[in-house]
């Protein structure tokens, strides 16, 4: 395994920084706008990470989120406000982690920009209820995984590798430093 993440490094890497990084982010974000946010602070150990929505993303890479007050994941915001995003865009066979850190706000004017009819389901006062708060995700660093082929394409390279023994380029990926 060490000599296959040796020619991954040598021929598959793509590091990106600044503005490419969080071109990289967007990308993935704005199609795939369903994610896994993690707290580094969990007080209930099988629920440090939680299916989210992002509401918005930023032209710095900013990610925005709805969430109540009262949440266990606002606690543990509060308690550290350390996080980790994993997205999947599963018919291309793209991946991402983000690591950042998670502010919370209950500014009206935000949350009357995020709001959107699926809202509704967990805050059925509407944009007034109270215990409506945002979450802003600055990512600072991150990884992603691209095959750009799509899941059967990715698929038959595999294949065609175990049966033939030798090394195919799935994709790129790389660190991610915005």
């Amino acid at each position: 395994m060490e000599t296959i993440n040796k020619e991954t490094k040598k021929s598959n890497v793509e590091n990106l920084e600044g503005k490419a990084a969080v071109s990289k982010i967007r990308d993935l974000v704005d199609s795939s706008s369903l994610c896994f946010f993690q707290t580094e602070v969990s007080f209930d150990e099988n629920q440090s990470a939680r299916p989210m929505s992002i509401q918005k993303s930023d032209d710095d890479g900013s990610l925005w989120f709805l969430s109540a007050v009262d949440s266990a994941k606002n606690a543990e915001i509060n308690s550290n406000p350390k996080a980790r995003l994993f997205f999947q865009k599963t018919s291309s066979m793209e991946f991402l982690e983000l690591q950042g850190k998670a502010e919370i706000t209950q500014n009206k004017k935000m949350i009357y920009e995020l709001w959107d009819s699926m809202a509704k389901n967990w805050f059925p006062q509407g944009k007034d209820d109270p215990r409506i708060s945002v979450i802003k995700f600055t990512p600072q660093a991150g990884h992603y995984w691209d095959t750009k082929h799509g899941a059967g394409l990715a698929g038959a390279k595999m294949l065609f590798g175990i049966i033939t023994g030798k090394k195919v380029n799935l994709g790129l990926e790389g660190e991610l430093k915005i």
